[in-house]
C-alpha cells in the first residue's frame, strides 16, 4: 500500500541496505544506509570509485534488486511489494553500459516499437511514437536496418529511444558512454543535454527525472546535482561545481575533476585567492 507520509511524485530512499552473501561464513554490504529524496525533473549525476556500489544502487531504485533492509518509494510506491513491481518498471527506464544486452529485435523500427507493442498500444498510436523517436534520435535513415550494423553510438542512441517510446517519469542511464568511442560518446551527451534543456519547457509534473552513472566528470558540469558514493555511502551531494571544488577528498577517493577545476585549484594555492575572489577575476 501507498504511504500516506511520504510526498508522491519522486523517488525517497530511507536506510537503504543492501547485502550479499559472498560466502557461507561471510556477508559484504554492498549499500550502506542510504537515505535521499529524487524529485521530479532533477538531472542527477552519480560518481564513485568502482566497488562503491552505484550500479546497485540504481538497480534497486527500478525494483532489479530487493533491499536487505530499508525502504526505496517510488512516486508513493514500495519496491518490496511485488504488485508494485510492473508499476515501477514502467515509470523508471533503465539504459546500461553495452546496448548490445538490451537490444533484442531485428531491426530499428522494431526495437522502438517493441515496448509499445508489449503494453497493447494501438498500432495507429505506436506507429506515431516510433516515428517520433526515429526523428528525435536521428535514427530515421536506419528505420529498416539491423541495430547490429550500427555503430556504438548509434546503438546506445536506439537504446534510449526505445526506453523514451514508452514515457517514462524517470530514466536511469548506467555509464552509457563507457563503451563508446570519442565520436559515439560525444553522440550520446549531445542527446542527454538535448533532453535536459527540453525538461526546462515542459511543466514540472511533465519533466523527466534523469539519473546519469559516470566515471567521466566533465559528463557531470552543467546538471543540477553530483552524488558522490564510497563504499556503499554518498557522501556528498550538492551541485557539481561545489564539490569538484573539493578536489582533495576527489583525489583520495580516486576520482578525476574537470580541468578547469584543477586550473582553478592551482591558481587559487600559488595567489592565495578564494574561490569567489578567483570567480569574480577570471569569471569562472
Amino acid at each position: 500500500m501507498p504511504r500516506a507520509d511520504w510526498q508522491c511524485n519522486m523517488i525517497s530512499v530511507r536506510n537503504l541496505v543492501f547485502e550479499v552473501q559472498s560466502s557461507p561464513d561471510k556477508i559484504v554490504r554492498i549499500l550502506d544506509g542510504i537515505s535521499l529524496d529524487i524529485h521530479e525533473g532533477e538531472a542527477i549525476t552519480i560518481m564513485g570509485p568502482n566497488g562503491s556500489g552505484k550500479s546497485t544502487f540504481v538497480r534497486c531504485l527500478n525494483a532489479l534488486l530487493e533491499p536487505t533492509t530499508g525502504e526505496i518509494l517510488v512516486d508513493n510506491l514500495s519496491t518490496t511489494q511485488a504488485d508494485n513491481h510492473v508499476t515501477i518498471k514502467t515509470r523508471i527506464g533503465m539504459v546500461f553500459q553495452n546496448p548490445e544486452n538490451q537490444i533484442v529485435s531485428t531491426s530499428v523500427e522494431r526495437e522502438i516499437a517493441f515496448g509499445l507493442e508489449n503494453i497493447g498500444m494501438p498500432r495507429k498510436q505506436m506507429q506515431e511514437v516510433v516515428n517520433k523517436m526515429l526523428s528525435k534520435f536521428r535514427l530515421d535513415q536506419y528505420r529498416y536496418h539491423p541495430p547490429h550494423l550500427l555503430s556504438g553510438g548509434e546503438k546506445q542512441r536506439l537504446a534510449i529511444a526505445a526506453i523514451m517510446a514508452m514515457k517514462p517519469k524517470y530514466l536511469i542511464l548506467d555509464e552509457p558512454t563507457s563503451f563508446l568511442d570519442s565520436i559515439g560518446k560525444q553522440d550520446v551527451l549531445t542527446m542527454l543535454k538535448r533532453i535536459h534543456h527540453e525538461n526546462r519547457e515542459h511543466a514540472k509534473s511533465e519533466r523527466i527525472t534523469t539519473i546519469l552513472i559516470t566515471q567521466y566528470p566533465e559528463e557531470a558540469l552543467g546538471r543540477e546535482r553530483l552524488l558522490i558514493m564510497k563504499k556503499g555511502k554518498i557522501i556528498a551531494d550538492a551541485r557539481p561545481e561545489s564539490i569538484f571544488r573539493r578536489i582533495q577528498m576527489l583525489k583520495e577517493i580516486g576520482l578525476d575533476v574537470p580541468v578547469e577545476f584543477e586550473f582553478e585549484n592551482e591558481i587559487r594555492e600559488k595567489f592565495k585567492l578564494d574561490s569567489i575572489a578567483l570567480m569574480a577575476q577570471y569569471d569562472v
